[in-house]
């Protein structure tokens, strides 16, 4: 069974935030990004939920 089934979430807006080193198109880490292709897609699917979570964190942040 092949991991490609789940797509990167990658919008190539390839930023990354000065604070936290997260992507600001994806959300994702670096070491997200680099490990993309060898993670399972249940690993896929929690890293995405991750990502959003952080880009909502950094985009929503009303404190």
């Amino acid at each position: 069974m092949s991991s490609q089934s789940i797509a990167s979430p990658c919008i190539n807006i390839c930023q990354t935030d000065s604070v936290t080193g997260v992507c600001l198109g994806c959300g994702r880490t670096l070491q997200e990004i680099t490990d993309w292709i060898n993670l399972s897609d249940e690993e896929k699917e929690k890293v995405i939920n991750l990502s959003q979570d952080r880009l909502n964190d950094l985009l929503f942040d009303t404190e």
